[in-house]
């Protein structure tokens, strides 16, 4: 009130609202200037709108997908939103369907075997490499390629590679009179989930590669020359010097591979369609089976709201943890 009285007070008396007599700046004018060329203005056009637009197409996306989790939203039926109508029943009848765990069991096996086996396919490539073999940069662009195609090109290939009759795998096992090795690795119920484990290593054990040669080549080579000279053999040095140096590398591929890992949806579509089996039906198969196949737009919408806290559940620990270093 008092500023509003001020400045009536001089447009009465007729003093220039920017200027003072003597040609000085008023304190409301510095003040608006001041702000106007503060680095967060001048920054708005840059982050609000991609803000704006990220926070109604994604989270706004999430919480309209929690809200209809809660209705019995179904087939061409609207859903009701009334908050008397809202309730968990969605999550009771989920977390009451066999099915349900029996695909969240597939989905924590392929989340675990796949992101260890990678880091440690991932690690034995980035030691091979880093012993400044010849070829270098050639070997390490083929290991890392696969990690460039698409899940569909992928499921695709590895369809061929296990075809039974002309399959790369079984013919290689024929051709060196192993017929009984040949086998149905994408039909049989116990081998099946392992068969999309192998490929998607496949495709990602380049990526964990990368990572851990760039903190191999971070490590000062004094520390190397020190396990050298103290008579440590080279399975020592790297077990109990060089391995425990590499934890940030590890955490940091650990975090994307699992989030891979739980977006593994397209290959197993492709692969198998909608129906890939209790042995390797995931949560994200399950959701699109429920709610695109049989239109159970409520449940599917629970679905995948487990499938968004098992990734905040990946992602939230490492987030922190990084923003107590200073990282974030």
């Amino acid at each position: 009130m008092q500023r509003i009285y001020r400045k009536l007070k001089r447009l009465v008396s007729g003093e220039d609202e920017s200027l003072r007599a003597d040609g000085g700046t008023t304190v409301e004018h510095a003040e608006s200037e001041s702000l106007l060329s503060s680095e967060f203005v001048q920054s708005l056009p840059f982050w609000l709108p991609p803000f704006l637009l990220m926070g109604f197409f994604v989270y706004g996306a999430i919480g309209w997908n929690f809200i209809i989790s809660l209705t019995d939203f179904e087939t061409f039926q609207l859903p009701t939103y009334k908050l008397s109508a809202l309730d968990f029943e969605m999550y009771r009848q989920l977390f009451n369907d066999p099915g349900f765990w029996t695909a969240a069991r597939n989905t924590l096996v392929l989340l675990v075997a796949f992101t260890g086996l990678c880091l440690v396919f991932g690690l034995i490539l980035a030691i091979i490499v880093d012993r400044d073999i010849r070829f270098e940069n050639t070997f390490r662009t083929i290991y890392l390629l696969p990690m460039s195609l698409s899940f569909v090109v992928t499921a695709k290939f590895w369809a061929w590679m296990y075809n039974f009759n002309s399959g790369m795998i079984n013919v290689t096992f024929r051709s060196f009179g192993l017929d009984f090795l040949a086998h149905q690795w994408i039909s049989d119920p116990t081998t099946k989930l392992a068969a999309v484990i192998f490929a998607l290593i496949w495709q990602f054990s380049g990526y964990a590669m990368v990572v851990y040669l760039a903190g191999l080549r971070a490590i000062p080579d004094e520390h190397f020359e020190a396990a050298r000279v103290d008579g440590a053999s080279t399975w020592r040095m790297y077990r109990r010097v060089i391995v425990p140096q590499l934890r940030a590398s590890t955490v940091s591929a650990a975090v994307v591979l699992m989030v891979f890992a739980l977006k593994a949806f397209d290959f197993l579509y492709v692969m198998f369609g909608r129906q890939p089996g209790p042995a390797a039906d995931i949560l994200a198969t399950m959701m699109y089976r429920e709610a695109f196949g049989s239109l159970h737009w409520a449940y599917g919408s629970a679905i995948a709201i487990v499938l968004f806290v098992m990734a905040l559940a990946v992602v939230t620990p490492y987030l922190y943890n990084e923003y107590r270093r200073g990282e974030l």
